[in-house]
């Protein structure tokens, strides 16, 4: 993958290596230094194209974050633009990122119970899926799976949870297990603590919708903000004179303070 280009200054940090890959995390730290800080990890969408995006998608969010005093990381993980690519190794990656984090939270400086994680469409995918999916792992070389790899809170932007639509449309190779890695086909009681955004303009709203309500059935605790008129990406920086940028920062912000994460 070729070096990436951060507005801001990151530490650089390899957790986990993959064939030819280091996969990295872009660490923003926040100015002032404190033990048991919180940390939010951003896995960007767009992922399953050949010309993905890449975590630079978050990086203006993580400003933000670390500037509330938070470890902000965007995350490196395998996507359309490697070679052999299925979205079951990026699910892989996101539990790996976590494990990670967590696993080396004293040198990081991060209260490992107050681990946040936010992705956004294919990245919102792959955080709901490797928080719901306990069987996918790649990990078995690396003895850390004893690391709990599920976050105390999760943040979605408009997810894709329709994983056989996914797969039927990408990755026809993985069709027959299709509806074992699709979310909206295994509801259940899995998910922490959850804020969803979503604009009600999105192709996916209404799937978001049909899956929130099913997973509150559930009893998943999750708190659903629309914006009326909203597409899919809205909230990316640089779109709507970024209102929704700030906007959807600020939702994020009061329900950490709510949770008791920040």
């Amino acid at each position: 993958m070729k070096k990436l280009k951060f507005e801001y200054p990151v530490i650089e940090k390899t957790y986990k290596e993959v064939e030819e890959r280091n996969l990295k995390l872009y660490i923003f730290e926040p100015k002032v230094y404190q033990k048991d800080r919180p940390a939010i990890l951003f896995f960007n969408g767009g992922s399953f194209k050949k010309d993905p995006k890449t975590p630079v998608q978050f990086q203006h969010q993580a400003d933000y974050f670390s500037s509330k005093g938070m470890v902000a990381i965007c995350v490196d993980y395998r996507n359309g633009s490697d070679e052999g690519f299925l979205p079951t190794q990026a699910i892989c990656d996101v539990k790996s990122a976590v494990r990670w984090v967590r696993g080396n939270s004293s040198d990081l400086g991060v209260a490992p119970n107050k681990i946040v994680e936010c992705g956004s469409s294919a990245g919102a995918y792959i955080a709901v899926s490797s928080i719901m999916f306990d069987d996918l792992n790649d990990e078995h070389e690396y003895d850390n799976q004893r690391t709990n790899h599920v976050p105390n809170v999760l943040v979605v932007f408009s997810g894709v949870m329709d994983g056989v639509d996914i797969m039927r449309r990408r990755y026809t190779e993985l069709l027959e297990k299709a509806i074992e890695i699709s979310p909206i086909h295994n509801i259940k009681n899995c998910l922490p603590q959850t804020l969803w955004l979503c604009g009600t303009s999105d192709i996916d709203y209404e799937l978001n919708k049909e899956f929130i309500k099913l997973m509150k059935q559930e009893e998943n605790d999750i708190t659903f903000k629309t914006f009326e008129g909203m597409e899919h990406g809205f909230f990316n920086y640089g779109k709507h004179q970024n209102e929704y940028f700030h906007k959807t920062n600020l939702e994020i912000e009061k329900y950490l303070h709510l949770m008791k994460v920040i």
